[in-house]
C-alpha cells in the first residue's frame, strides 16, 4: 500500500514519532507533506512521543498520530499505562509501529524476543492492535480502522502493526548534512589510540563499524562491547563498567539520535566522579540507521551541557586531524571527557553486520575484563 493512499484513509492532523527503518515509506511521506512543524514532531524517545500526542489530544480533542519501532514499546509503556488508559484520563491515541523481529522472518538477534512479543505487550497495556501485512487493501484496511474508529470515540488506545513490504513510497526522500568527516574513519583514527582499553559501541552502524573496523585490521573483538539493541543506554552501560573497573579505561561512542533517547545518563554520568571513561559522541544531526531523519541535536550545544553536567572537559571537532589531536590531549590524562565530532551522513553500500552472537559478545567481553590489565 503506498503511504499517500494510507494516509488519506487515517485523515489525521498531528503526528508525533522516532523513525523506524520499517516505516520509512511514513516517515518520507510525513517529511514531504509536513516537514519538521507543528503539526509533526521527531521526539527524543517514545515516550516523549506519548506525552506530545497528550498535549494536542488535551489542546484540541482530535486524535494523535505516534509512530515508532516495536522496539520503542518499552518507552511507551509509562505514559500508556499512567496517563493514556481509559481508567486514567481516557485520551485517545493511534500507534504506527514497524514490527521488526516478526516470527518466521529473517531479522537481527536484537529484535527476535520483541517481534515474538509485540501484540501482547501492546494488548497487556490496553492498546489494541491490528497487523497491516504486504497483501492488506485498502478495503480491508477501512474494515480496520472502522473498528479503531469505535475504540478512540470511547477514549481507548489503537496499534496498527505495520510488516515488511506492507507500506511503501515511491517518492524516497534523501537526507544529509555538511560536514565531511566519515564517521568509519573517525572511528579507525579512535581505535589506534584505545589500545587495551574497553570500548561499548552504541547500537546502529556505530557498533557495525566498530566491528568492520577490527575486521579490516585482523584484530579481535573482545575489547567491545556492541550494545546491538536497548538504544540511548549503551553510555550508562559504559557508566556501569567504568565504576566496577575504576582503573580500566572505558571509551563509550555513541551517536547523536542514541544519546538525545535518554539525555539524562549525561547528569548521571557528570556527578559520578568517575576518571576513567571518555564518551566520544558521532553527531550527523540525524537517525541514520533508520533512514536519515534529522534529529535536533544540530541546534543543541553539548560540549556545554556537558561541562555543565560534570564533565571535566569537552571537545567538538569537525576534521580527523582535530580528532587525533584530541584523543592524543585525553589520552594522556585520567578525567571524564566528552568529545562531539561532527560527522557526515552515509556510510558504505557493503557494511557488514557483526557475525558474532550477542552470546559471543558477552562471553569473550566479560572475560577480556577479568583479565589482569589494571
Amino acid at each position: 500500500m503506498e503511504a499517500g493512499a494510507l494516509f488519506n484513509q487515517l485523515n489525521g492532523e498531528f503526528f508525533t514519532g522516532v523513525p523506524d527503518s520499517l516505516l520509512r515509506p511514513i516517515c518520507d511521506y510525513l517529511m514531504k507533506k509536513k516537514g519538521i512543524s507543528a503539526s509533526h514532531v521527531i521526539a527524543a524517545n517514545e515516550g516523549n512521543c506519548v506525552g506530545l500526542a497528550a498535549g494536542y489530544y488535551l489542546a484540541t480533542g482530535k486524535t494523535p498520530v505516534v509512530y515508532l519501532q516495536n522496539s520503542g514499546i518499552g518507552n511507551i509503556a509509562n505514559p500508556v499505562i499512567s496517563l493514556l488508559n481509559e481508567r486514567v484520563y481516557g485520551i485517545p491515541c493511534l500507534f504506527l509501529v514497524g514490527w521488526r523481529g516478526e516470527p518466521g522472518s529473517k531479522d537481527e538477534p536484537q529484535h527476535s524476543f520483541q517481534g515474538m512479543i509485540t501484540h501482547q505487550l501492546l494488548n497487556d497495556m490496553g492498546i489494541a492492535a491490528f497487523t497491516v501485512r504486504e497483501t492488506t487493501d485498502q478495503e480491508e484496511l477501512g474494515e480496520i480502522l472502522e473498528q479503531v474508529g469505535l475504540l478512540l470515540d470511547k477514549g481507548k488506545q489503537a496499534a496498527l502493526v505495520f510488516t515488511t513490504k506492507s507500506i511503501v513510497n515511491s517518492e524516497k526522500q534523501v537526507y544529509k548534512n555538511d560536514f565531511q568527516l566519515e564517521r568509519e574513519k573517525a572511528i579507525h583514527a579512535i581505535l589506534k589510540w584505545t589500545g587495551d582499553d574497553i570500548i561499548v559501541a552504541s547500537t546502529g552502524k556505530i557498533s557495525r563499524e566498530v566491528f568492520e573496523v577490527r575486521e579490516q585490521r585482523g584484530e579481535r573483538h573482545e575489547k567491545d562491547f556492541l550494545t546491538v539493541g536497548s538504544m540511548g543506554h549503551s553510555s550508562s552501560v559504559a557508566l556501569g563498567i567504568a565504576l566496577a573497573k575504576p582503573k580500566r579505561r572505558i571509551w563509550c561512542l555513541d551517536g547523536d539520535g542514541a544519546l538525545l533517547m535518554h539525555m539524562g545518563a549525561l547528569a548521571v554520568i557528570g556527578t559520578s566522579n568517575v576518571k576513567n571513561l571518555v564518551h566520544i559522541v558521532f553527531n550527523n544531526s540525524a537517525h541514520e540507521s533508520v533512514g536519515g531523519l534529522p534529529t535536533v541535536m544540530g541546534r543543541v550545544n553539548l560540549c556545554e551541557t556537558a561541562k555543565s553536567l560534570g564533565y571535566s572537559c569537552a571537545h567538538r571537532i569537525d576534521s580527523k586531524e582535530g580528532l587525533e589531536a584530541v584523543l592524543e590531549i585525553v589520552r594522556g590524562k585520567r578525567e571524564l571527557a566528552f568529545i562531539e565530532v561532527l560527522t557526515a551522513m552515509g556510510s558504505r553500500a557493503n557494511l557488514g553486520r557483526p557475525t558474532i552472537s550477542p552470546e559471543e559478545n558477552k562471553c569473550s567481553f566479560m572475560k577480556y575484563l577479568e583479565e589482569d590489565k589494571e
